[in-house]
């Protein structure tokens, strides 16, 4: 009877493959197979072990084509907007991922990065790692959010502007100033300075300062007119600091700096972006 239902279930999958879809729920497979909710999971327990299906979310798996076998899982792309609808979670994938999705090739993202509106843990999925970032006011950005074909359906991502912005808002995330300033030496031309204005009022005032100063360095300056204007009509400008880590290094903290007076950003080091 095991291997009746452990074959029912690889069927079942290799049916859905067929068909050119990769998810499915619990519940799905357990109303098209009969069975009940121990007899599935013991046979999803082996098909994974045998690396033929994911597991990312509770009651949400992933099933594994022959052609991505070696790794571990198909892309994140091809179910990352039906597992974003299973958790019921408003997202976008952002950051260095969407920068390389525009067009930014420096560097290809080591991580998928999505943005939601709730604290999600990073999985593994095979060779690949997706790792969320927490944002409250998702509709406050929603004119910042574009929608991509995949090879399985859509996906929401970041627009040139809101990724630009989101950079300077996760740099934790980016990999310093340095690979910041080179992604967006690759971005900075895709950007539309009327939406980098319009989304900029929705994120914090150092964040915009600080984004503003690289735009400038890198010969963008005609992008950041708009965002100073709407960001010099909030209130005064602080001075803030263009990284904040070198602020507290004491091998830096002691330097002369450079003063930018338009955005009032303390430069420590001038970024290096790659060439």
């Amino acid at each position: 009877m095991l291997h009746d239902q452990r074959s029912g279930l690889s069927s079942y999958v290799s049916s859905l493959l067929s068909m050119g879809q990769t998810v499915f729920t619990v519940d799905e497979a357990e109303q098209a197979l009969g069975v009940r909710r121990g007899a599935f999971l013991d046979a999803a327990e082996r098909l994974q072990r045998r690396k033929a299906l994911l597991h990312p979310r509770q009651g949400f798996y992933v099933a594994v084509p022959a052609q991505f076998a070696s790794w571990g899982g198909p892309p994140p792309a091809w179910y990352i907007d039906e597992l974003m609808r299973h958790e019921r979670r408003a997202y976008y994938v952002g950051l260095l991922k969407a920068a390389e999705l525009h067009g930014a090739t420096h560097q290809a993202a080591m991580e998928f990065q999505v943005v939601s509106d709730k604290r999600l843990p990073r999985f593994r999925a095979g060779r690949n790692l997706i790792v969320f970032l927490f944002r409250r006011d998702m509709e406050a950005v929603a004119a910042g959010i574009e929608e991509r074909k995949t090879d399985t359906g859509t996906m929401k991502i970041s627009s040139p502007a809101l990724t630009a912005l989101d950079l300077l808002r996760y740099p934790q995330a980016c990999a310093g100033i340095d690979n910041i300033a080179t992604v967006l030496s690759d971005l900075g031309w895709k950007i539309d300075a009327t939406q980098l204005a319009t989304l900029s009022v929705h994120v914090e005032r150092s964040v915009v300062q600080r984004l503003g100063h690289l735009l400038d360095r890198l010969g963008f300056r005609s992008l950041t007119a708009p965002m100073l204007n709407a960001l010099q009509a909030r209130q005064p400008l602080a001075w803030t600091e263009l990284d904040r880590q070198r602020a507290t290094d004491p091998d830096f903290a002691l330097e002369p700096c450079e003063r930018d007076t338009r955005w009032r950003v303390i430069v420590r080091r001038a970024p290096e972006p790659d060439e």
